[in-house]
């Protein structure tokens, strides 16, 4: 895919200003009107991935950047695959993958952002948030019940309560951006009857028994409850220095295509160069030195 059709196809998908985002303007079976089959799709995203590898090494190299990539989803919404899909080529000793669970009694000890500032990727090197930061204003604001073993100071939950939370969350990516950190957030949009066909696959089909939790079926329950939750962080905290792309989840193949374009596309604009080679009287010395040996 050349460079303007991406930058144009990933603008119909990136939020930097989220004032008057609403969810219901993004349709989780859009396309933009590509219509290939699956195997054009797995050729697409395989050049892709070639293409992130390349670019990959180059972050190594030039060493003053990192990439953080943070995904959230609803329950079977794709974080898992798009994750493996997308970095199937890339050096595993230049990315690192982080799934956030439940905290425990030493991360509740701290404020909600600690743990997330110690797994933040180094320069020259690609984080993989598998859930996030964003958990704290998507989970505990559909669950309230979560802040209650979390010793906060504050009593009141109100909206000035979430509204620090997201003041909190904008600062601290602000930050990191800053300090070199390329920050892309993906939100898999997903719609409830595809979850539901997911959710019957993972009961029908014997190898999938295992992906199916009685858990998510009763968070689905919660369905409005998050959909608005998502639309309240991701209006709240898309800024340019940290975009979120609403991805369209119901088509895997479209999805994973949108998640590795966004990332070269960022990769690209970094203006990455690999350090000066050594002088070249330097590499002559080298070389005879070499031959000379037995």
């Amino acid at each position: 895919m050349d460079h303007k059709r991406r930058r144009k196809l990933l603008a119909r998908y990136r939020i930097t200003h989220g004032k008057h985002f609403e969810l219901k303007d993004h349709d989780p079976r859009d396309t933009d009107g590509i219509d290939i089959d699956k195997d054009e799709g797995k050729q697409l995203l395989a050049e892709g991935v070639e293409r992130l590898a390349e670019l990959q090494g180059l972050l190594y190299a030039d060493g003053r950047h990192a990439v953080l990539a943070a995904f959230q989803a609803m329950d079977a919404g794709g974080k898992d695959g798009t994750i493996k899909h997308v970095m199937s080529g890339v050096n595993p000793q230049g990315v690192t993958v982080t799934s956030f669970k439940q905290p425990g009694p030493v991360e509740m000890a701290h404020d909600f952002l600690w743990r997330i500032h110690l797994n933040a990727p180094m320069r020259g090197r690609i984080g993989i948030f598998n859930r996030s930061h964003y958990e704290e204003v998507l989970v505990a604001k559909v669950h309230p019940a979560v802040l209650d073993n979390q010793n906060l100071p504050h009593a009141d939950r109100d909206k000035k309560f979430w509204r620090h939370r997201y003041e909190d969350i904008s600062n601290f990516e602000l930050m990191l951006s800053r300090q070199g950190t390329t920050i892309l957030k993906f939100f898999l949009h997903l719609s409830k009857d595809e979850q539901r066909e997911r959710f019957l696959a993972r009961i029908d089909e014997p190898d999938k028994n295992w992906k199916f939790s009685a858990s998510d079926l009763k968070e689905r329950g919660y369905w409005d409850a998050y959909q608005e939750a998502y639309e309240d962080a991701i209006r709240a905290t898309a800024t340019p220095h940290a975009p979120w792309f609403v991805i369209p989840a119901d088509r895997k193949w479209y999805g994973r295509l949108l998640v590795v374009e966004a990332m070269i596309d960022a990769l690209e604009g970094l203006d990455l160069k690999a350090p000066a080679p050594p002088d070249a009287s330097v590499l002559a010395d080298a070389r005879r030195a070499l031959e000379k040996e037995d």
